[in-house]
């Protein structure tokens, strides 16, 4: 099987999260989660000084317009990524996506970190991030290599499955 590579999309400036959002609900809703392995918009914490001289600490993100997408490139990938609302293209040569090199992810500051977790099929978490903050679930498969579970929700009266990073979720 191909192995998924990091991508650079060019969005609206201001559309990142939501860019973001609409990929991963279209990839849960098409199944897709073995060929857009993940999707982020890289930021960092700043301070802040406010008009009134208080410092405050605010996540930024590190690159305006931009989101990094994980995926194995075909037909059926490149459709649903160019096609999400707010997304004006892949960075690369006409409309032809070029994958990240090892050493421009690592210079860009992207780090991908693996979290170590001991989940195991039948486990009951909570999700405590995204779009499904604070539902409760049955881990159904552990994928470590991808560092995700998967769980059933209820969506409109029917059990879907849903994958999710293992930093989205909580051992209950």
């Amino acid at each position: 099987m191909e192995e998924a590579q990091w991508y650079v999309v060019h969005t609206y400036s201001g559309y990142e999260n939501k860019v973001r959002d609409d990929i991963k609900k279209t990839v849960i809703s098409r199944n897709m989660q073995d060929q857009i392995v993940d999707v982020m918009v890289p930021t960092r914490q700043t301070v802040e000084t406010t008009a009134s001289g208080a410092r405050k600490t605010v996540e930024t993100k590190m690159y305006p317009g931009y989101v990094f997408v994980k995926m194995i490139e075909n037909e059926a990938t490149w459709y649903l990524v160019r096609n999400t609302r707010g997304v004006t293209g892949f960075v690369g040569p006409g409309s032809d996506p070029t994958p990240l090199s090892p050493a421009e992810i690592h210079s860009l500051g992207i780090k991908v970190d693996t979290v170590h977790v001991d989940f195991a099929e039948g486990d009951l978490v909570v999700v405590v991030a995204g779009s499904f903050k604070d539902t409760k679930g049955v881990i159904r498969a552990v994928n470590e290599s991808r560092q995700s579970i998967t769980i059933n929700v209820d969506m409109f009266g029917q059990e879907v499955p849903v994958e999710l990073n293992f930093a989205e979720v909580r051992k209950l």
